[in-house]
Protein backbone atom coordinates (compact mmCIF):
# COMPACT_ATOMS: atom_id res chain seq x y z
CA UNK A 1 0.00 0.00 0.00
CA UNK A 2 1.41 3.19 -1.12
CA UNK A 3 1.64 6.14 1.43
CA UNK A 4 -0.64 8.30 -0.41
CA UNK A 5 -3.29 5.46 -0.43
CA UNK A 6 -3.00 5.13 3.63
CA UNK A 7 -3.17 8.61 4.08
CA UNK A 8 -6.84 8.32 2.10
CA UNK A 9 -7.63 5.60 4.07
CA UNK A 10 -6.91 6.83 7.53
CA UNK A 11 -8.43 10.64 6.63
CA UNK A 12 -11.57 8.75 5.70
CA UNK A 13 -11.46 7.38 9.07
CA UNK A 14 -11.07 10.38 10.78
CA UNK A 15 -13.59 12.01 8.80
CA UNK A 16 -15.98 9.17 9.37
CA UNK A 17 -15.01 9.19 13.48
CA UNK A 18 -16.03 13.28 13.23
CA UNK A 19 -19.22 12.09 11.87
CA UNK A 20 -19.68 9.61 14.01
CA UNK A 21 -19.03 12.08 17.18
CA UNK A 22 -21.06 15.33 15.76
CA UNK A 23 -24.16 12.70 15.66
CA UNK A 24 -23.42 11.78 19.33
CA UNK A 25 -23.49 14.59 20.08
CA UNK A 26 -27.30 15.31 19.15
CA UNK A 27 -28.10 12.81 22.01
CA UNK A 28 -25.84 14.75 24.56
CA UNK A 29 -27.58 18.01 24.10
CA UNK A 30 -30.18 19.01 25.91
CA UNK A 31 -31.30 21.98 23.71
CA UNK A 32 -30.80 19.29 20.20
CA UNK A 33 -33.45 19.55 17.94
CA UNK A 34 -32.85 15.94 16.53
CA UNK A 35 -33.28 12.85 18.40
CA UNK A 36 -31.47 9.13 18.34
CA UNK A 37 -34.69 8.26 15.20
CA UNK A 38 -34.09 11.27 13.40
CA UNK A 39 -29.91 10.52 12.65
CA UNK A 40 -30.77 8.17 9.92
CA UNK A 41 -31.60 11.19 7.88
CA UNK A 42 -28.46 13.05 7.96
CA UNK A 43 -26.51 13.25 4.55
CA UNK A 44 -23.22 13.67 4.10
CA UNK A 45 -20.97 14.08 0.71
CA UNK A 46 -18.87 11.69 0.36
CA UNK A 47 -15.12 12.12 1.58
CA UNK A 48 -12.66 14.37 -0.70
CA UNK A 49 -9.47 15.08 0.54
CA UNK A 50 -9.68 18.00 -2.38
CA UNK A 51 -11.61 20.11 0.39
CA UNK A 52 -9.67 20.14 2.69
CA UNK A 53 -7.18 23.18 2.55
CA UNK A 54 -4.25 24.90 3.86
CA UNK A 55 -4.81 28.81 4.23
CA UNK A 56 -3.07 31.54 4.91
CA UNK A 57 -4.16 33.58 7.39
CA UNK A 58 -4.16 37.06 8.61
CA UNK A 59 -5.06 37.10 12.41
CA UNK A 60 -7.28 40.67 12.97
CA UNK A 61 -6.13 42.42 16.16
CA UNK A 62 -8.32 44.70 17.74
CA UNK A 63 -10.86 44.27 15.57
CA UNK A 64 -14.37 46.06 16.57
CA UNK A 65 -17.43 43.93 17.47
CA UNK A 66 -21.07 43.97 15.52
CA UNK A 67 -24.45 42.32 15.38
CA UNK A 68 -24.55 38.96 13.57
CA UNK A 69 -27.80 38.77 12.62
CA UNK A 70 -29.28 35.22 13.43
CA UNK A 71 -32.22 33.18 11.30
CA UNK A 72 -34.77 33.78 14.56
CA UNK A 73 -34.43 35.86 17.49
CA UNK A 74 -31.69 38.71 18.56
CA UNK A 75 -28.54 38.75 16.52
CA UNK A 76 -25.16 38.09 18.62
CA UNK A 77 -22.05 39.84 19.56
CA UNK A 78 -19.23 38.77 17.30
CA UNK A 79 -15.59 40.32 16.30
CA UNK A 80 -13.78 39.20 13.37
CA UNK A 81 -10.92 37.29 14.05
CA UNK A 82 -8.64 36.34 11.27
CA UNK A 83 -9.17 36.36 7.13
CA UNK A 84 -7.96 33.45 5.28
CA UNK A 85 -6.70 33.12 1.70
CA UNK A 86 -6.62 29.79 0.06
CA UNK A 87 -7.53 28.20 -3.10
CA UNK A 88 -9.98 25.93 -3.85
CA UNK A 89 -11.05 24.20 -7.24
CA UNK A 90 -8.46 26.06 -8.58
CA UNK A 91 -10.21 29.83 -7.95
CA UNK A 92 -8.81 31.97 -5.26
CA UNK A 93 -11.14 32.49 -2.09
CA UNK A 94 -11.44 34.30 0.81
CA UNK A 95 -13.37 33.65 3.94
CA UNK A 96 -13.49 35.11 7.85
CA UNK A 97 -13.42 33.24 11.02
CA UNK A 98 -15.08 34.79 13.70
CA UNK A 99 -15.09 35.12 17.47
CA UNK A 100 -18.52 35.18 19.95
CA UNK A 101 -17.76 37.58 22.54
CA UNK A 102 -19.92 35.44 24.29
CA UNK A 103 -18.49 32.46 24.50
CA UNK A 104 -14.71 33.87 24.56
CA UNK A 105 -15.83 35.13 27.94
CA UNK A 106 -15.94 31.24 29.28
CA UNK A 107 -13.06 29.08 30.28
CA UNK A 108 -14.42 26.03 28.19
CA UNK A 109 -15.05 27.67 25.02
CA UNK A 110 -12.58 30.77 25.29
CA UNK A 111 -10.63 29.64 22.37
CA UNK A 112 -13.62 28.37 19.95
CA UNK A 113 -13.67 30.08 16.64
CA UNK A 114 -16.61 30.32 13.99
CA UNK A 115 -16.51 29.81 10.40
CA UNK A 116 -20.13 30.76 9.05
CA UNK A 117 -20.39 30.27 4.87
CA UNK A 118 -22.62 29.97 2.11
CA UNK A 119 -22.19 28.49 -1.14
CA UNK A 120 -23.72 27.53 -4.53
CA UNK A 121 -25.12 24.34 -3.33
CA UNK A 122 -27.29 26.51 -0.65
CA UNK A 123 -31.37 25.82 -0.68
CA UNK A 124 -30.52 22.99 -3.37
CA UNK A 125 -28.09 20.16 -1.94
CA UNK A 126 -27.24 21.78 0.81
CA UNK A 127 -29.10 23.88 3.64
CA UNK A 128 -30.36 27.33 2.13
CA UNK A 129 -28.94 29.14 5.56
CA UNK A 130 -25.28 28.04 5.02
CA UNK A 131 -23.28 25.79 7.32
CA UNK A 132 -20.56 25.85 9.52
CA UNK A 133 -16.61 25.04 10.23
CA UNK A 134 -15.55 24.98 13.94
CA UNK A 135 -11.97 25.96 14.71
CA UNK A 136 -9.71 26.97 17.64
CA UNK A 137 -7.44 29.86 17.87
CA UNK A 138 -4.78 26.58 18.32
CA UNK A 139 -5.24 25.76 15.00
CA UNK A 140 -3.80 28.37 13.90
CA UNK A 141 0.43 28.61 13.39
CA UNK A 142 2.48 30.19 11.72
CA UNK A 143 0.04 32.12 9.91
CA UNK A 144 -1.76 29.41 8.40
CA UNK A 145 -4.84 27.06 9.22
CA UNK A 146 -6.46 24.14 7.66
CA UNK A 147 -9.89 24.22 7.13
CA UNK A 148 -11.68 21.17 5.78
CA UNK A 149 -14.73 21.82 4.20
CA UNK A 150 -15.78 17.58 4.90
CA UNK A 151 -16.72 18.93 8.35
CA UNK A 152 -18.91 21.34 6.95
CA UNK A 153 -22.04 21.17 9.15
CA UNK A 154 -25.61 22.55 9.30
CA UNK A 155 -26.95 24.53 12.09
CA UNK A 156 -30.00 23.84 14.72
CA UNK A 157 -32.16 26.12 12.35
CA UNK A 158 -32.13 23.01 9.51
CA UNK A 159 -33.61 20.81 11.49
CA UNK A 160 -36.01 22.74 13.43
CA UNK A 161 -37.35 26.45 14.37
CA UNK A 162 -36.78 28.22 17.57
CA UNK A 163 -33.33 28.54 17.49
CA UNK A 164 -30.84 32.03 17.06
CA UNK A 165 -28.62 30.35 14.60
CA UNK A 166 -26.04 32.90 12.80
CA UNK A 167 -26.60 34.10 9.48
CA UNK A 168 -23.17 33.93 7.52
CA UNK A 169 -22.09 37.43 6.25
CA UNK A 170 -21.94 38.05 2.98
CA UNK A 171 -18.36 38.43 3.02
CA UNK A 172 -18.33 34.38 3.69
CA UNK A 173 -20.24 34.03 0.08
CA UNK A 174 -18.36 31.58 -1.63
CA UNK A 175 -19.33 31.73 -5.78
CA UNK A 176 -18.51 28.24 -6.24
CA UNK A 177 -20.26 24.95 -4.88
CA UNK A 178 -18.54 22.91 -2.03
CA UNK A 179 -19.85 19.34 -2.45
CA UNK A 180 -18.48 18.52 1.15
CA UNK A 181 -19.93 17.92 4.60
CA UNK A 182 -23.12 17.97 5.74
CA UNK A 183 -26.32 17.72 3.24
CA UNK A 184 -29.46 18.99 2.91
CA UNK A 185 -31.51 17.14 6.01
CA UNK A 186 -33.62 14.46 4.59
CA UNK A 187 -36.77 14.46 6.58
CA UNK A 188 -38.78 17.44 7.20
CA UNK A 189 -38.20 20.54 9.21
CA UNK A 190 -39.71 20.44 12.69
CA UNK A 191 -41.94 24.03 13.00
Amino acid sequence: MTSLSCFAQDYKTQIADFRKQYKADFLTDPSSPLKNDDLQFLRFYDVDSTYRVVTKAEILSDAPTFVMPVFSGTGQQYARYAVLKFTLKGKPMQLTVYRSIALSKLPQTSDYLFLPFTDETNGAATYAGGRYIDLRSADFKSNSVTIDFNKAYNPYCAFSGGYACPKPPDENRMQITVEAGEKLFAKEKKH
